[in-house]
């Protein structure tokens, strides 16, 4: 089973990424968007530094390219094998942030999608809400906390840019319903793992 999990950033993806793979096994390949191979991780940098400015259409045409490069060398691969992957970040990310947010177009993001993943589709994708303003909250108890900002290119910019990404996810359910699927991420990461995992295993 092929699982991709999306949400704004801050609304603990990574961290439901990681709890899911681990009940799914040790079998269970864990992956993140973008990077997963050696070009990816490269161009991960680059989208993710916070001292670069990109075009839009740059920025899209980039994360296609790590997005290629890990579905020929990595997802393709481990599903003629037979084995789980949990993905943080794919291809709702692109069209939530590039052809919404961004204002490139959806419908265009989602036909470059379409070209690059082939068939490797998520069986499953889990969007993890909440709301923007709480996600920018925790993102500052962590720093007051003592933990490093570590904000990248995009968490940079703001809460604006979530809440359009936050809206822009919102019509994405609606537009792929039969492959998304909507949980509840505020509480404690271990309760927001039961609602992962109760939807996962529904499927």
């Amino acid at each position: 089973m092929f699982v991709t999990l999306e949400g704004i950033d801050r609304s603990g993806k990574t961290t439901q990424a990681a709890l899911l793979a681990q009940a799914l096994g040790p079998e269970t390949l864990l992956l993140r968007e973008p990077g997963g191979t050696a070009a990816g991780e490269r161009m991960r940098e680059l989208l993710k530094d916070p001292a670069l400015e990109l075009d839009p259409g740059a920025e899209l045409l980039l994360f296609c390219a790590a997005r290629a490069e890990l579905c020929v060398r990595v997802v393709g691969p481990a599903r003629e094998a037979g084995r789980d992957i949990v993905c943080d970040r794919f291809i709702d990310s692109t069209a939530a942030y590039q052809g919404v947010a961004r204002g490139l177009g959806l419908d265009l993001v989602e036909q470059l999608n379409a070209f690059v993943v082939g068939e490797c589709v998520p069986d499953l994708t889990v969007l993890l809400r909440i709301a923007p303003d709480e996600a920018l909250e925790r993102g500052q108890q962590r720093l007051a906390a003592g933990g490093e900002d570590g904000a990248d290119r995009f968490e940079s910019e703001g809460a604006e840019l979530q809440r359009a990404v936050a809206a822009a996810y919102d019509e994405l359910a609606e537009r792929h319903s039969e492959r998304i699927v909507v949980i509840d991420a505020h509480g404690a990461p271990e309760a927001v793992h039961a609602r992962v995992l109760e939807a996962v295993r529904a499927r």
